[in-house]
């Protein structure tokens, strides 16, 4: 039975998570071997029992940890009634720099849960859902055209920051702040040139 122990059980439940989230983001779910992940902790292989039933246990923890943190993001990203137009653009722009943040601050949680997992579908479209019902929302604020349908315009989103994250997600600092400008460019301006 998994259980944690103390500080010192804390730290090394860990170092755990983080050598399988790295050696499940590199190698795969199937070619991960618990041997690989504890040797890369720097814990022994009856170390590993103590926190987690299987490699299926901890993996599905690294999931569900991707899952629970992108909903509370989205979740508390919808914009309130009120704003300015100047300021709505500003706000998409921080929600889209939060959210490709965390897409590359952990790197091998993105690739598990956003690319590899079994449920990475339907995580993908609980997060449009999310979207869309945020967009729904700021829509009766005015602040997007009442012909938009806000379900296409989620996938749209959803679309643009998986394959962004895909592509740019080790490019390093500074690069969420460049990807959400080009997203708020093109979402709320789009590729008309100005007149």
């Amino acid at each position: 039975m998994a259980r944690n122990k103390g500080a010192k059980g804390q730290e090394s439940r860990a170092r755990l998570l983080a050598a399988a989230a790295e050696q499940f983001a590199g190698l795969g779910f199937y070619e991960t071997k618990i041997s690989s992940i504890v040797a890369q902790a720097g814990l022994t292989q009856p170390s590993f029992y103590l926190y987690f039933e299987s490699k299926e246990a901890v993996f599905e923890e690294l999931v569900g940890h991707f899952r629970s943190r992108l909903q509370e993001l989205v979740t508390s990203s919808r914009l309130e009634s009120g704003l300015q137009p100047g300021e709505v653009n500003a706000r998409v722009l921080g929600v889209l720099e939060t959210l490709f943040r965390f897409f590359t601050e952990d790197p091998h949680l993105t690739r598990i849960g956003l690319f590899q997992a079994p449920e990475a579908g339907s995580i993908k479209a609980e997060l449009a859902a999310l979207i869309r019902d945020n967009l729904l929302e700021e829509q009766r604020s005015g602040y997007f055209r009442s012909t938009l349908d806000m379900d296409v315009v989620a996938q749209c989103f959803v679309g643009t920051l998986e394959r962004l994250t895909f592509a740019y997600l080790s490019e390093g600092p500074g690069r969420p702040e460049q990807l959400a400008a080009q997203v708020v460019e093109l979402f709320m301006r789009g590729m008309l040139p100005e007149e």
